[in-house]
């Protein structure tokens, strides 16, 4: 038997579902238990998007260095400094 792989969703649908929990929720029609179990996904969905984002934050600002090394873009020389 072939096993599926579970593959995590991207940015976009993790968004996609925290907006339309929080659409549902803001309807105020839902039941107190249905409410409930989707203000803890749409908490969850929230804190795996933070993290996404954290993630994106890090790698855009790092950069590699003329040995191949990666460094934090702040820390890194002014390359026009750098000419003689």
């Amino acid at each position: 038997m072939a096993e599926e792989k579970k593959t995590q969703p991207t940015f976009e649908e993790n968004l996609t579902a925290l907006q339309a929990i929080v659409t549902k929720l803001e309807q105020g029609d839902v039941p107190l238990e249905t409410a409930l179990t989707q203000f803890q996904q749409g908490v969850t969905l929230s804190k795996q998007l933070q993290d996404t984002l954290d993630n994106a934050e890090k790698t855009l600002t790092k950069m590699m260095n003329d040995n191949g090394q990666e460094v934090d873009f702040e820390a890194a020389p002014d390359s026009e400094t750098n000419h003689e």
